[in-house]
C-alpha cells in the first residue's frame, strides 16, 4: 500500500492548515453582555450555579423570616412587661381596697347602711 492508498494520509498531503489560538478563559466582556451564560465553561457547571442561586434564595429567605420573629419577640417582650407591670398595680390596688378599714370607710360612704359587727365570730362544732 502507499501513501496515497491509505485515506487517513489523504488530508495531510494538502498544505497545513492555519489555527488560530483563542482563549478559552472568560473576559469580563462577555460577563456583561451575557454571553457568559453561553461560554462552555459555564455551561458545563450550569447545574451547580442553579443550586447556589437556589441556596442564596432560600438564605435570604431565611435571615428575613429570622428578623421578622426576632421583631416579634421583642414586641411581646415589651406587652409582657407592660402587662406583668399592669397586673401588679391591680393586685396592690385590690389588696389597699379589701382591708377591713377601707372597707368600712366605703360601706360609709356609699350609705349602705350596714354596721360592723362587734361580736367576733364564732367557730360551729
Amino acid at each position: 500500500m502507499t501513501e496515497q492508498q491509505v485515506p487517513e494520509f489523504d488530508d495531510v498531503s494538502g498544505s497545513p492548515k492555519v489555527q488560530t489560538k483563542e482563549k478559552k478563559g472568560v473576559k469580563a466582556r462577555d460577563f456583561l453582555s451575557g454571553r457568559i451564560l453561553t461560554h462552555e465553561l459555564v455551561a458545563g457547571q450550569m447545574s451547580f450555579i442553579v443550586f447556589l442561586v437556589v441556596l442564596a434564595i432560600i438564605y435570604i429567605a431565611n435571615s428575613y423570616h429570622y428578623n421578622s420573629l426576632l421583631r416579634t419577640e421583642q414586641k411581646l417582650r415589651k406587652e409582657v412587661k407592660n402587662l406583668r407591670a399592669e397586673s401588679i398595680t391591680t393586685a396592690a390596688q385590690f389588696m389597699s381596697i379589701s382591708r377591713q378599714s377601707e372597707v368600712v370607710k366605703l360601706v360609709e360612704a356609699k350609705g349602705l347602711g350596714l354596721v360592723e359587727s362587734k361580736v367576733p365570730p364564732k367557730k360551729i362544732k
